[in-house]
């Protein structure tokens, strides 16, 4: 499964743990466990659970090595990012990005490093498509 069209649901938890195969694979279960702990508390069982989840919903491969399996994406980062975001806007702000920065500019949500960033990417875009 390489194209984020397809993206099954994945929950929260889910995601933690692709987010640690984003980090650097191919990793084992245990190298997981490690890197999630890192952050809270994460049981093997709980791990190893999430990760045959995964793989039966596409989003991560493996390969067997000796006694131990390595886990993979099959999904890049930044197109599972890309999909978000793109059903994030559409869901919840009918499509339109306008509303939703208008919404934390309004909230003070903004640091002055967003909204520099922002305008550069308002400028690419302007000179993209000219």
């Amino acid at each position: 499964m390489t194209d984020a069209s397809e993206k099954p649901d994945i929950s929260n938890a889910e995601f933690d743990v692709l987010d640690a195969l984003w980090e650097g694979s191919p990793a084992t279960s245990s190298e997981v466990v490690a890197r999630l702990n890192s952050r809270k508390s994460w049981h093997d069982k709980t791990v190893k659970t999430l990760l045959g989840r995964l793989v039966k919903k596409g989003v991560l491969g493996f390969e067997k090595q000796q006694r131990q399996y390595l886990y993979y994406p099959l999904i890049a980062r930044e197109d599972y990012t890309k999909k978000e975001t793109t059903n994030f806007v559409s869901r919840l702000f009918k499509g339109k990005i306008a509303p939703m920065v208008a919404g934390f500019a309004n909230n003070n949500s903004l640091s002055k490093q967003d909204v520099d960033e922002l305008k550069a990417l308002i400028q690419k875009w302007e000179e993209d498509n000219d």
